[in-house]
């Protein structure tokens, strides 16, 4: 691995498809170099030239001189390439374990980020209040949650005892329902008690500690901006 040139990842790390890919990256002990493009360079010219859809993640692989964009197709391609023999954070190629996760993390692409990002969305950036997409978006955020509550009941992993693509895949979306429910008195402990321990664990993997703590440092910054920018119009 220390041969291999750094993996360039496009994207600012607020973005849960950027953050998320970033932890796959560094659980896998690949090197890596994060370009924090903000987010309204996603449409620049330049960008669109590495990914059509001008959407935040893209990465470039100089190691095998690919790029690829989605972060699920991205998730997939790093595991595929990087992680065939230890299988650190997946499962055997075609084993019941690898379609398993696979499974999830569809899941995750199709129901848990779509939803969560339009309930934030529509709660924080939509020009308009429109209650009734808000409160489809929260309940759908509700429901997925739940589902996932259910699905862990029992166990601390999603698929074959050990935390892999699949779990981590879920981290960064599940990590902000706290702001999305925070209106509604959720309270994640009670509510979705298995998923609470489930991201517990998930946290104490340094290379998730340390993404969340970038993160973090990367939203507090963002907010500053913004404020600045308010009372600079004032």
């Amino acid at each position: 691995m220390s041969t291999l040139k750094p993996i360039t990842i496009y994207g600012h790390m607020v973005a849960p498809n950027v953050s998320k890919t970033i932890v796959i990256i560094r659980e896998l002990n690949l090197p890596v170099t994060i370009l924090p493009w903000d987010l309204s360079r996603a449409k620049s010219p330049e960008f669109v030239k590495i990914n059509p859809n001008g959407r935040f993640p893209a990465i470039h692989d100089p190691n095998r001189d690919i790029t690829i964009w989605e972060s699920g197709a991205i998730i997939e391609y790093l595991v595929s390439e990087y992680d065939k023999e230890k299988q650190v954070i997946s499962f055997p190629r075609d084993s019941d374990e690898d379609h398993f996760a696979r499974q999830y993390l569809h899941f995750q692409m199709s129901g848990q980020g779509p939803y969560y990002g339009q309930a934030f969305w529509f709660q924080n950036y939509h020009a308009e209040k429109l209650p009734s997409a808000i409160e489809r978006y929260v309940n759908e955020t509700k429901r997925v949650t739940a589902v996932l509550d259910k699905v862990l009941e029992g166990k601390e992993w999603l698929v074959g005892g050990k935390c892999s693509f699949a779990d981590l895949a879920f981290l960064m979306y599940q990590v902000t329902v706290g702001k999305i429910l925070g209106d509604e008195g959720y309270d994640a402990s009670v509510e979705s008690p298995n998923v609470a321990k489930w991201i517990e664990r998930m946290k104490e993997r340094p290379a998730v500690a340390l993404t969340l703590k970038e993160r973090n440092e990367a939203w507090k910054a963002v907010q500053l901006q913004k404020q600045q920018q308010e009372l600079e119009k004032q």
